[in-house]
């Protein structure tokens, strides 16, 4: 709907008049007339710019400026300028009567053209200022005389303003243009404004009328112009653009215009003959209207604040330019300084410092990043500056509350504090101290105490308060030491700088006698009252005070001056057993025990323990420090601590590491990879060495891909004498040379056997009391290299995918072999392993499921979306008969590698063996619909099997509802049989109505045909997953 038609709507109503204005202005409408008035006109009142000569408009124009003038000077005797506009329209747009009695639209004559340009005169006598022609005419009205303008200044009706180039149209076009396009996003704004509905009068049946069908013409006008806004936005983004003055019609340019014959967007006089308007001018306007239509549309869409604020902020930099004192820009400052303020909250602006936002901006962006502390010293400041409203405040207090209510046990202390903060600026202004207060404040502690006399200090600049500010200040003080029961708080407050300074000598003796009559017995004089902490204590509560201390402290320092201070008070204690959580493993305790010297033993032992302690809680830097004061110290006396420090010091840097860059898979640096190597490669005698140190050691080779080490450059003596570093070696060598069946089978063998012997069980004979003989299988076999729990600690170390399906693969492999298994369960790289065992009796088995069943649920916990693992974990659940659980893990499997079925899920993955377990679950479930579909998924589909679970009446599932995932004609018409057969119509329609789809047509392309079969499995698959997961 174009500006035209939205005019047409505005033609077809009129706004209520009195009747004694109707017909003022005929005069002018005739020549005669006319003459007399021009005669009669007063002195003086001769339009700007014109001699008293005859107008050029013609006779009928003759008295139409000065009586103009005179109005504007004159308001009592005449209407206001805006009521004549609506006086003119309303004539103009006149429907008329023919002799039939037929309402006709107004007609086209010289009369209602006249009526038209006399109200574009005076829309151009008020300069056409948008804010007075808003604020006093309605939507049609102004939306009528704004499409008479763009009509006047030559716009081609019919067209998209936006598709015209304003930089080629005559000024006064382009100006024209713009002003219906800012006039169009204006009123969309203010539209979405609330609007207090005004009480309703007596009753009136006409001019209620008359009031709904102005409302139902608003409401269509305002429908087109949210239709055209994103247009509306583009021309006058276009509008910025401009480099040139704009020019905008006055009475003068109107009156060229009624006498030119029709120049369609012609350079003539009156394009460039109106009132000049400066480019700064024009852009000011329409960046703040733009500005305010972006931050209407941010309700809906955010992002758009950025736009919003941009506008904004170039508007004042335009103002600053122009001057606020500008005739044509007419820009509300107060309410472009809020939308510039609401900007700043809404939009995280980078550019700007935080001594450039206003304090309500500091607060807002504060809130959004948690940083509570810096919102609870900004209130500090607000509590001189007063600017932050008082509502703002307790609002933000609010909205702590209710975070702190949801569980956020952090922001009670930020709660109290603000509440603090505002519960000064409150007696500052004389209000009455706030409930939250006091029930924050019923229990104080000596922390409460301290930041209530920080604000209160903060809050209040004694030399240049009024006597006021110190009274209110004072008074409050006084009665929170008579509301607190602990007199070492009231001692704290009463003794306070701020307290002496605004109490007299007379009023604390005067709170001193009503604290004395409060308590008698207590005798609170102005000289400080003896600390707790002043008391002298024995030396055993000294000592227990340090020892306390020594638990506490991870500073290394500290550590060493209170071993230094307890071993001064006395030389009997061990002061490394004061702590039953200090351990440090046996290998080393040995050696730091056997330290001659007390206070050394000591030291070292805590540092140690303490080290290995954050190590294990992952407080990384504070083992850092502990270490690095251990390894200083020992190395002034035992290298083979000193050598114990520096593994310890590796295996925290592995840690660090992998806890750190590595978890985003930035590889470590080259200088650790060559001390993790260095240790490996160690052969001191007689240095303590912890088995973790080279299990995490090997690992960290393996999972950051240093097989060439580990293959080719290990030493041959740690194959022999490092069980971890022998089956880091093997894993190794078989992840390498995993593409060469050949070759990697023979690694894959020594590593099968290793794994094998591991779990293998020993044999034991024992003859019983009744003289038979039992046999004794051990759980944890010696045979192999290292204890299966070891090598399963080990294994849970790993984090590279292929390693990790190295070992599981090889756990498979050895659960499969077990002669009394139903069903195998498949994985990745299966056939590189030996496919039998010399002697089956000796493997535990169990302990194999239980094995890979673990290794299953690691490695799903490392990568949920490893297809081959998801398989491997629904081939347990299958196996165990866990039928729902398995068709969950099959599932997944697919879904995570084809985007939620929304690819082909890929052929390797959902084998006709995945499948057919599959429609076993979901036979087993009597989910039989299910079955039938899922069969179609098989390479070549099982008739048989689908046929006959349709032919099952008892199922589990949606049944006729699935029957639009079935692709296959032949099972659709044989399920049209069955329900024929059974009589059941309604299920035969549904039938009947899948088979006929055009695409299902054999006839079809392959293509087609394919394309229908997998829009239905996607389909399904979806479904099936909604069902399961």
């Amino acid at each position: 709907m174009s500006a035209e038609a939205a005019d047409r709507e505005a033609a077809t109503s009129s706004r209520p008049c009195t009747p004694p204005q109707t017909c003022w202005f005929e005069f002018l409408l005739e020549e005669s007339l006319g003459r007399v008035a021009a005669v009669a006109r007063p002195r003086g009142l001769a339009p700007c710019g014109e001699s008293g000569g005859s107008h050029p408009s013609g006779a009928a124009e003759l008295g139409v400026n000065p009586s103009l003038r005179f109005l504007s000077t004159q308001p009592g005797h005449y209407p206001a300028p805006v009521q004549l506009i609506v006086q003119f329209l309303e004539q103009a747009s006149k429907p008329s009567v023919n002799e039939q009695n037929q309402v006709q639209p107004p007609p086209d004559n010289k009369r209602n053209r006249i009526l038209k340009l006399l109200a574009l005169k005076v829309a151009a006598h008020l300069k056409w200022d948008l804010d007075i022609l808003e604020k006093s005419l309605s939507v049609p009205v102004l939306n009528m005389l704004l499409n008479e303008l763009l009509c006047i200044s030559k716009v081609p009706p019919g067209t998209r303003h936006v598709d015209m180039d304003l930089a080629a149209l005559p000024p006064t076009t382009a100006m024209a243009i713009l002003l219906y396009n800012r006039w169009a996003i204006r009123t969309i704004v203010q539209s979405s404004f609330p609007v207090k509905q005004a009480k309703p009068g007596p009753p009136q049946l006409n001019v209620m009328n008359q009031m709904q069908q102005e409302k139902e013409l608003t409401e269509n006008i305002l429908k087109v112009l949210k239709e055209q806004a994103a247009d509306s936005i583009l021309v006058l983004e276009a509008a910025l653009k401009l480099k040139k003055d704009l020019y905008v019609h006055t009475m003068r340019t109107l009156d060229l215009l009624a006498m030119e014959p029709g120049m369609v967007n012609g350079e003539t006089e009156s394009s460039t003959a109106g009132l000049k308007i400066k480019t700064e001018e024009m852009q000011c306007q329409v960046c703040y209207d733009l500005g305010a239509a972006y931050f209407q549309q941010g309700s809906t869409n955010s992002a758009v604040y950025e736009n919003a604020r941009e506008k904004f902020f170039r508007t004042k930099e335009l103002i600053a330019e122009i001057g606020s004192l500008s005739l044509h820009c007419t820009i509300d400052e107060k309410r472009l300084a809020g939308y510039c303020q609401a900007c700043d909250v809404l939009v995280a602006s980078s550019g700007n410092n935080s001594e450039q936002l206003t304090p309500y901006s500091q607060v807002h962006i504060c809130l959004r990043s948690g940083s509570y502390q810096e919102v609870v010293q900004i209130f500090i400041e607000d509590n001189l500056t007063l600017t932050l409203p008082v509502q703002f405040r307790q609002s933000v207090l609010r909205e702590l509350f209710q975070k702190a209510q949801q569980g956020n046990e952090a922001l009670d202390e930020i709660c109290f504090k603000v509440c603090i903060c505002n519960t000064v600026r409150d007696i500052l202004e004389g209000r009455a101290v706030s409930v939250q207060f006091n029930q924050l404040f019923l229990r104080p502690n000596k922390e409460k105490i301290e930041f209530l006399l920080e604000v209160c200090s903060r809050s209040i600049n004694v030399e240049k308060a009024s006597d006021s500010l110190k009274g209110n200040m004072a008074a409050f003080l006084k009665n929170v030491c008579l509301g607190l029961e602990d007199l070492q708080y009231v001692f704290m407050i009463s003794s306070h700088e701020l307290f002496i300074t605004l109490l007299k000598d007379e009023e604390r003796k005067l709170l001193v006698d009503q604290m004395r009559k409060r308590s008698p017995r207590v005798n609170l004089c102005i000289k400080p009252v003896t600390s707790f902490y002043d008391i002298p204590a024995s030396a055993s509560v000294n000592i227990g005070q340090l020892e306390h201390q020594l638990i506490l402290s991870v500073d290394p320092w500290r550590i060493r001056q209170i071993l230094i201070e307890l071993h001064g008070m006395t030389s009997e204690r061990q002061f490394w057993t004061v702590s039953n959580k200090w351990e440090v493993p046996s290998v080393y305790s040995g050696v730091i025990l056997g330290i001659k010297d007390n206070l050394t033993r000591d030291l070292v032992y805590i540092l140690m323990a303490k080290g290995l302690h954050c190590s294990t809680v992952k407080d990384f830097p504070h083992a850092k420090q502990l270490f690095a004061a251990c390894l200083e110290l020992v190395t002034e006396f035992s290298p083979k601590l000193r050598q114990v420090m520096l593994n310890e010091m590796l295996l925290l840097d592995i840690h660090t590491h992998e806890a750190g860059l590595g978890q985003s898979g930035e590889r470590p640096p080259s200088d650790l990879i060559s001390r993790v190597r260095g240790y490996l490669e160690m052969r001191l005698p007689d240095i303590p060495l912890r088995q973790v140190v080279a299990e995490e050691c090997v690992a960290f080779m393996l999972n950051w891909r240093e097989n060439e080490y580990l293959t080719l450059q290990v030493p041959a003596f740690l194959l022999q004498s490092n069980p971890y570093v022998k089956l880091g070696h093997l894993l190794a060598a078989t992840c390498k040379e995993l593409p060469g069946p050949k070759e990697s089978r023979r690694t894959a063998k020594d590593l099968w056997e290793v794994v094998v012997q591991i779990c293998s069980v020993s044999n034991q004979h024992k003859r019983g009391s009744d003289g038979r003989v039992s046999l004794i299988k051990q759980r944890e076999s010696t045979l192999g290299i290292m204890y299966r729990s070891e090598l399963l600690s080990f294994i849970k170390k790993l984090r590279e995918p292929l390693v990790l399906t190295i070992i599981l693969s090889l756990f498979v492999k050895l659960h499969n072999v077990r002669e009394d298994i139903v069903n195998d369960i498949t994985a990745e790289h299966i056939s590189i392993w030996p496919s039998s065992i010399p002697n089956l009796q000796s493997v535990d088995f169990e302990a194999v499921a239980i094995t890979v069943k673990e290794l299953v649920r690691y490695t799903l916990s490392i990568n949920p979306n490893n297809h081959a693992w998801l398989i491997i974990q629904a081939d347990i659940y299958f196996a165990t008969n866990q039928h729902s659980a398995a068709l969950h893990y099959y599932l997944q499997a697919g879904a995570v590698c084809s985007d939620f079925f929304n690819k082909a899920v890929p052929p390797d993955v959902y084998t006709d063996q995945v499948i057919k377990r599959m429609i076993k679950c979901c036979s087993l479930l009597n989910c039989h619909t299910q079955v039938a579909i899922l069969c179609q998924f098989l390479r070549e589909i099982d008739y048989k099997t689908a046929f006959k679970s349709l032919q099952e009446q008892n199922s589990h599932d949606a049944m006729d509802s699935y029957y639009d995932y079935i692709w296959d004609v032949t099972i659709l018409e044989y399920l049209t049989y069955l329900h024929h057969k059974r009589g059941e119509t309604d299920k035969r329609q549904i039938a009947i109505k899948a088979i006929g789809q055009t695409e299902l047509n054999a006839s079809n392309p392959e293509e087609v045909l394919q394309l229908a079969a997998q829009r239905r499995k996607k389909k399904f698959l979806q479904a099936m997953a909604k069902l399961y997961f």
